[in-house]
């Protein structure tokens, strides 16, 4: 699909709401005819964050940003900043996790489109020798597509499947200083866990070995590579790599790690090192920034982050055990009722975030709490996502007698909202 230029109008219509046996919905596109996305349904997206914090999270936002003619930002907040009781503040900086994906993404193509790497031979000779043993002949592409059967480590820095406890999170996670390399060798103590391209498995080892191989073959460290090559060309000013810094600099949002035992309260968890996850999800960013990248993005040649080529491999995205969603090199894709968005989730100590937009970057949604370790919050953002770009739902025709429907893995979306992703814990 051709993308459009970012310095022309963009407009969009709203895809087809059925989705038919065997098949998707189709993407949420520019079109000739000039009609535009569906009016967001705000007092959908402000039940969606009220539910946050009525789940446990101090405070919740949704940014929703319209590009073109009608160029609009529509921002609603609800709870607090931080526990002293400062409002919520959706301009505010915060760690975005898994979002950093993204990021790493970027780099690869960039260096793919150079010729630098190419993601089709293994991923091992674009590495320093010794990351990953001799035999693990596993692509590039393989391993951002997270097809590759490398085991995820931060499995075991975590006391339990799911998230971290707050015991591991002091214990092994604010302060402590890891090696990226080190990360890697973890993962390949536990051998590689199913041919590579057979089957779908998160990873956050896959993009802290893509994270290695853009050192590697640029010569510079990750952070720097980061910053020449987007955070300063799109002037995202409020985006830092800063490992192992603990602090966020600037007007940032607290964080807070849910405990286990609900009755103890949260854990401020805003200061830490991020060197446990790195390229895979230590970006700190805020929501005006996160637009900003995945507009520049999905404009592909015009944006100047990539190329269509390279954006086209980008949302080439394959199924997931989760339904509705799908992934592709380094972005998510998602199903909703009116069609496709891509994007990426994340889930960090005290941090969570889901950044999606438009294939033609026309509209972008950012929601956000600060709470982890807590299911019910992370529900409650994939709920705002659907109102956010689809806009009110028709209202249902009365029944006259009551019959059960079959709900895929979490709910039908009209009714229950996306199933949440279990693999975005970082």
């Amino acid at each position: 699909m051709a993308k459009t230029s970012l310095l022309r109008p963009l407009a969009v219509t709203a895809a087809a709401a059925v989705l038919v046996a065997g098949g998707t919905a189709p993407a949420l596109a520019a079109d000739q005819g000039g009609a535009t996305l569906p009016t967001p349904d705000t007092a959908g997206v402000l039940n969606a964050l009220q539910a946050t914090t009525g789940a446990g999270a101090p405070g919740a936002f949704a940014v929703i940003r319209d590009h073109g003619d009608d160029d609009r930002t529509r921002s609603l907040a609800v709870g607090r900043a931080n526990l002293d009781g400062t409002p919520m503040n959706s301009a505010w900086r915060f760690r975005v996790g898994s979002n950093s994906k993204m990021f790493a993404a970027v780099l690869v193509m960039q260096l793919a489109q150079e010729g630098r790497i190419d993601l089709d031979k293994p991923l091992c000779d674009y590495l320093p020798a010794g990351t990953l043993p001799e035999g693990w002949t596993m692509t590039g592409r393989q391993v951002m597509e997270h097809r590759a059967g490398v085991y995820d480590h931060t499995n075991d820095l975590l006391e339990q499947p799911g998230e971290e406890t707050t015991s591991a999170f002091e214990a092994r996670i604010r302060s402590k200083v890891y090696a990226p390399a080190d990360l890697v060798a973890m993962s390949v103590k536990h051998g590689q866990q199913y041919a590579p391209g057979s089957r779908y498995t998160y990873s956050n080892t896959d993009f802290v070995l893509m994270g290695l191989a853009v050192e590697h073959l640029t010569g510079r460290p990750y952070a720097d590579v980061l910053r020449e090559r987007i955070i300063e060309p799109l002037r995202l000013k409020r985006t830092s790599f800063v490992v192992p810094h603990q602090r966020i600099a600037g007007a940032h949002i607290t964080g807070y790690l849910t405990n286990d035992d609900r009755s103890k309260p949260l854990l401020d968890s805003t200061e830490q090192t991020g060197s446990w996850v790195w390229s895979a999800g230590a970006v700190i960013s805020s929501a005006e920034d996160l637009d900003t990248f995945l507009t520049a993005l999905m404009a592909g040649s015009s944006g100047g982050l990539v190329s269509d080529d390279s954006l086209r491999q980008m949302e080439a995205a394959l199924p997931t055990p989760t339904a509705k969603i799908s992934y592709g090199l380094g972005l998510r894709r998602i199903t909703l009722s009116c069609g496709d968005v891509y994007g990426h989730g994340g889930i960090v100590q005290g941090y969570q975030t889901q950044s999606f937009t438009t294939p033609d970057g026309h509209r972008s949604v950012v929601v956000f709490a600060n709470a982890s370790n807590n299911g019910s919050v992370t529900q409650g953002l994939m709920n705002a996502l659907e109102p956010a770009f689809c806009g009110k739902k028709p209202a249902a025709a009365p029944r006259t007698a009551f019959t059960p429907a079959a709900r895929d893995g979490g709910g039908d979306q009209g009714d229950q909202g996306l199933p949440v992703v279990e693999d975005t814990r970082i």
